[in-house]
């Protein structure tokens, strides 16, 4: 019996996943309920569990890949158990056979014609140069064998044969410019496959392969100095035309490709370099001044689902400050009673929880959200809490805040920041939330203009606390003060109510014996 595994429900909004990294490979044998892939999305890292006992008999989405919920990942043989899960040598010789499978149904339909494509090469680049074919129309070619080299400016690689058979049609020459997803040739399945294949077994056992910097390097020689004894003559046709144009010397290249090979970005890179920078005079070289990394895809979400709030919210920003000196007198005369007694220390965030929660009370719609031509207002208080890590922020939610004590609301806090870090944070404990509370004060942060979390209608922006000069009864006194920021959906909160809401908010902060008397 073959059992579907399949991208579980990932939490509130979100819709699609990308794969991180398979703990297991096609064949290996796996336990019910043992991680088999991690998931990322724009909250959290999660781990897709084996939902039988088997054999992985296939893998159906790779590492990188963007999957919507309940797409297929891929299928485990648990008729396969007794023998897989066996452990010792029959578990060694039933992997490599689900490996060999796929190449025996490829050998199954004979006078197939598949298509071979420009591979997708990485973010930014949508087009390569056709390098050097290693097969020419006619050849015999077997599942995987090198077929032709791409360079881009960043790099060359080998597109592989997709399938077994006879190289029919070459639709693209050397020199050529294709763009990815381009067909470059044809393969007529099956045809001369097991020549093939006996061939390449031949050629590797022989020593006869293709000469290549690889084969240089493996006589006793670098991959760096079969780069730089290359003559323009033996450059692929991209760079070979750049340093034909250009009167470039390709024994000074440094060649990035596979293999050390001297790409078209490695003679552009050369052609770049000033003149003054081989002179005894240039100065020290300080290495790369810029540096691209590719963005995580869980950077890649976070950027568009902020971007969509900003797109759908009516976003408008509302501010006041407050003084802080009645809540940092109360903090200093009862911590020590109160890690004493609760083994927690008494921070601002309970505070300011417990006083959001008053101010939602008198204002509902900042607690309210939009569904399609419809209003929810939540009669529940969640309060979202923004966590930083080094992967980009989560927001955990505290349930039911009203109901919990200070106490509670710190302890909450304090385990949801160390499992955030950790990554042990849990879907359902990031979704749900009716309002959200961002505290960029711990990083300095003066002012700002907070970003909804969708779909909630409101969320506070908290900051560093700065004494300043304000009037008292007519006199000039210096206090500790803190600038609010809410962030609201102006198609549900109306500015009375933003306004409401954040005065209601000073009162209970500035006078904190109003949230012990519910006022």
């Amino acid at each position: 019996m073959t059992t579907e595994i399949r991208v579980p429900t990932l939490g509130e909004s979100v819709t699609e996943a990308t794969i991180g990294k398979w703990m297991k490979k096609e064949g290996d044998t796996v336990s019910v309920d043992e991680p088999l892939v991690e998931l990322e999305t724009d909250k959290v890292s999660v781990e897709v569990p084996a939902p039988a006992g088997g054999v992985l008999s296939s893998i159906a989405a790779q590492e990188g890949e963007t999957v919507e919920v309940d797409a297929l990942l891929g299928a485990i043989d648990a008729d396969a158990k007794a023998s897989a899960g066996g452990g010792g040598k029959k578990a060694e010789e039933k992997a490599p056979a689900s490996k060999t499978a796929p190449k025996k149904e490829a050998s199954s339909h004979e006078g197939e014609e598949i298509e071979v494509k420009v591979p997708a090469s990485g973010e930014s680049v949508t087009e390569a140069d056709i390098g050097e074919w290693f097969k020419k129309e006619g050849d015999t070619v077997a599942l995987d064998e090198p077929l032709v080299s791409l360079e881009t400016d960043k790099a060359a690689m080998d597109v592989p044969a997709p399938a077994a058979g006879t190289l029919k049609e070459i639709r693209a020459r050397e020199g050529d410019t294709v763009e990815v997803g381009k067909v470059i040739a044809i393969i007529t399945k099956g045809e001369g496959a097991a020549k093939a294949n006996g061939a390449a077994s031949q050629s590797e056992g022989s020593g006869e392969n293709r000469p290549s910097p690889r084969a240089v390097a493996s006589k006793g020689e670098s991959v760096m100095e079969g780069a730089r004894e290359r003559s323009s003559a033996e450059l692929s046709p991209a760079p070979r035309r750049v340093v034909a144009e250009r009167g470039l010397d390709p024994s000074s290249i440094e060649g990035t490709g596979k293999d050390g090979r001297i790409t078209k970005g490695d003679a552009l890179k050369a052609d770049a370099k000033p003149a003054q920078a081989k002179t005894p005079s240039a100065p020290k070289d300080l290495g790369p001044r810029e540096e691209r990394v590719k963005m995580s895809r869980l950077r890649q979400t976070i950027a568009r689902r902020l971007k969509e709030a900003q797109d759908t919210a009516a976003m408008l920003t509302t501010f006041n400050d407050v003084d802080m000196t009645a809540v940092m007198e109360l903090r200093s005369q009862y911590k020590e009673l109160f890690e004493k007694k609760h083994g927690i220390k008494l921070g601002f965030m309970s505070f300011f929880a417990k006083a959001c929660v008053h101010a939602l009370k008198e204002v509902p719609d900042v607690n309210a959200e939009i569904d399609g031509t419809d209003i929810i207002y939540k009669n529940h208080y969640d309060i979202g809490i923004a966590v930083g890590t080094d992967k980009g922020l989560v927001v955990p939610v505290i349930r039911d805040a009203d109901m919990k004590s200070m106490a509670d609301i710190e302890l909450e806090i304090a385990d949801f920041g160390r499992r955030a870090r950790s990554g042990d944070l849990k879907i359902e404990e990031m979704q749900g939330g009716t309002f959200t509370i961002t505290n960029g004060g711990i990083y300095g942060s003066l002012l700002s203009t907070p970003i909804l979390n969708q779909p909630q209608s409101g969320i506070l922006g908290m900051h560093r606390i700065e004494e300043r000069p304000i009037a008292r009864n007519g006199e000039v006194v210096i206090r500790p003060m803190m600038y609010l920021a809410l962030s609201y959906d102006h198609r549900i909160v109306d500015g009375k109510g933003a306004v409401t809401f954040l005065v209601r908010l000073k009162e209970n902060l500035e006078d904190p014996q109003r949230l012990l008397l519910d006022l």
